[in-house]
């Protein structure tokens, strides 16, 4: 397995992560912004990587720990940072959801990178966790991340329609995201 170095991408940082969890028999998926520098090609940068997980810290500090990561001391407190990278690790608790929509690990994507293999959400459920921020908090910055993600990958509209009608919002408000996303693409 690549160590994590200076020159590590969020990306290779990710992998690495995913495989090692992976490894330990330690199921986790990476969402939040992270996810959406990875669907937008670094266009958003995220500073953290969030891997929803059921495993308790005690389970993942040793992992981590082999791969040069530093538990923050908190001790209810998921959080790692690593000395040769500015991004740290998070470790929301399970389920992974997006609104109302609760999808298994198994849902979610797998992606086979240099680095090792990594487990993340689907670029559709990545635009849910973004647009189900948006909504919640009224969060132009989560919208414009989902517009990101729609705009560079390829998503399952269908879904993405049902999601919105499942989340209370209007075929109005699903075909202005559409359009949105339609400006992005075409420039």
């Amino acid at each position: 397995m690549p160590n994590i170095t200076a020159s590590s991408t969020l990306e290779d940082v990710a992998a690495i992560v995913s495989s090692a969890l992976d490894d330990a028999g330690i199921a986790a998926t990476l969402s939040g912004g992270a996810a959406v520098s990875i669907y937008s090609n670094n266009v958003y940068q995220s500073k953290d990587l969030d891997f929803v997980t059921a495993a308790l810290i005690t389970d993942l500090s040793p992992v981590l720990v082999e791969l040069g990561f530093v538990h923050s001391g908190v001790p209810r407190m998921s959080q790692f940072s690593h000395p040769l990278i500015e991004w740290f690790v998070e470790f929301p608790p399970t389920p992974i959801s997006f609104g109302h929509l609760y999808v298994t690990h198994e849902q979610c994507a797998t992606i086979k990178l240099p680095s090792g293999t990594l487990r993340i959400v689907t670029p559709t459920q990545s635009i849910m966790d973004r647009l189900a921020a948006a909504i919640a908090w009224n969060d132009a910055q989560s919208r414009d991340q989902a517009i990101l993600v729609a705009a560079n990958n390829e998503i399952e509209w269908a879904d993405l329609r049902v999601w919105f009608k499942n989340e209370g919002e209007s075929d109005a408000e699903f075909e202005r995201f559409r359009s949105a996303v339609k400006k992005v693409a075409d420039k």
